[in-house]
């Protein structure tokens, strides 16, 4: 059997006031050729399906567009929800599409979402876990200790009862740390990282008892421990650190139990997004001047600066996002700047900044307080706060 493994596609997401709605079809219009091609069984869609909980028209749009293309291709479709979607909005319907082969499941109602498939070496489980925290598998499990991601995931998949002599994929949106290093993140991910990853940090050994990993919420592609944990990364470059990312798809193939294979299939978008250093005469010299559909960061080095940079940019590459400096002065002043208003902050204004930057919402108290007791526990706080 082979599964197709995608994440964190983020329909309707804009970069920079650019609309990525048509690089999005694009990709994903390739996504069905290779589904074709190289007639594959099935997709794992491991959340971030939308950029944000209410979706544009023309996002939902593309969304529907894609599994329709899905369905007429006799895939079999398994999504999950990310941090990013909204629960309901992604769960409707979803009663309906399971009679196409469509598996949704956008929130963790106490049960781990399981569905059987069958190939000649016999079952294939495929369990779905939607992004979840610790105080929604509490409210299920009163009875256990659970304070973190970690004791979220481990409880859930306790409970699952999982028969590890059979072949088992889990499909989730988590931060999953493994081999003693935490994953390399890209654009916002980095926040996460900084603020309150060791928090929502997820040991890897967690998932011991199946023979596949589909990660999302990462979005660099790669392995999370061993090869067969894995973030998919998403399919295209949204931010300036992701600019020589290698994009990819895993193409998991299943023999009998035991048997994994992964094979990265190569993402070409339909521009690429990339980033340009120099003085502006240099860049823009006739020679210099590729790809010019691209999407373009730039920085210049020119001591003084360049009246209308973008405008002169935007004359030869159309799409320049960004215009930065590196300079004698940027440089003098990142010196003498102080670490600036992060610093004066308190560490629960800074989690309630970032939660609500991530989420949409405001965090609760008795979330917050959760925090701040593992804060200190770790060491992260003093008794005072």
């Amino acid at each position: 059997m082979k599964l197709l493994h995608l994440g964190d596609l983020h329909i309707g997401k804009t970069v920079s006031d650019f609309n990525m709605i048509e690089d999005q079809a694009y990709v994903l219009d390739r996504v069905l050729d290779v589904i074709r091609e190289r007639e594959i069984d099935g997709i794992l869609l491991a959340g971030d399906i939308y950029d944000r909980p209410i979706p544009s028209e023309e996002a939902v749009r593309l969304l529907d567009r894609f599994l329709c293309g899905l369905s007429a291709a006799q895939t079999e479709v398994f999504i999950i929800s990310g941090n990013h979607d909204s629960d309901e909005r992604l769960h409707f319907g979803s009663s309906l599409f399971e009679k196409n082969r469509i598996h949704i499941c956008a929130r963790y109602d106490g049960t781990l979402y399981k569905r059987e498939c069958q190939d000649a070496h016999g079952r294939l489980n495929v369990y779905l876990l939607p992004f979840v925290k610790a105080s929604q598998v509490k409210h299920f499990f009163p009875e256990e200790k659970i304070e973190t991601y970690e004791d979220a995931v481990k409880t859930v998949i306790a409970h699952a009862r999982i028969d590890t002599a059979e072949r088992n994929v889990l499909v989730a949106h988590q931060f999953v740390a493994g081999g003693g290093a935490d994953p390399v993140p890209s654009g916002s991910e980095s926040m996460a990282t900084l603020n309150v990853g060791t928090i929502e940090r997820i040991g890897a050994e967690c998932f011991d008892a199946f023979d596949y990993v589909a990660l999302g919420h990462i979005h660099s592609p790669q392995r999370v421990g061993r090869e067969t944990v894995r973030y998919a990364g998403s399919p295209l470059k949204y931010s300036l650190s992701e600019v020589h990312n290698e994009k990819s798809m895993p193409l998991v193939t299943f023999g009998e139990k035991g048997d994994v294979s992964v094979e990265l299939i190569p993402v070409r978008p339909l521009r690429d997004m990339r980033h340009l250093k120099g003085k502006l005469s240099q860049l823009l010299e006739g020679k210099n001047i590729v790809s010019p559909e691209d999407y373009i960061y730039v920085t210049l080095t020119d001591e003084t600066p360049v009246n209308d940079a973008m405008g002169i940019f935007q004359q030869y590459y159309k799409n320049t996002m960004k215009i930065m400096y590196d300079n004698a002065h940027t440089r003098e002043v990142e010196r003498m700047e102080p670490a600036g208003s992060v610093q004066e902050k308190g560490w629960g204004e800074l989690v309630t900044d970032f939660y609500r930057m991530m989420y949409g919402c405001d965090i609760s108290e008795e979330e917050l307080g959760l925090m701040e007791e593992i804060a200190r526990e770790a060491g992260v706080i003093d008794e005072a706060g």
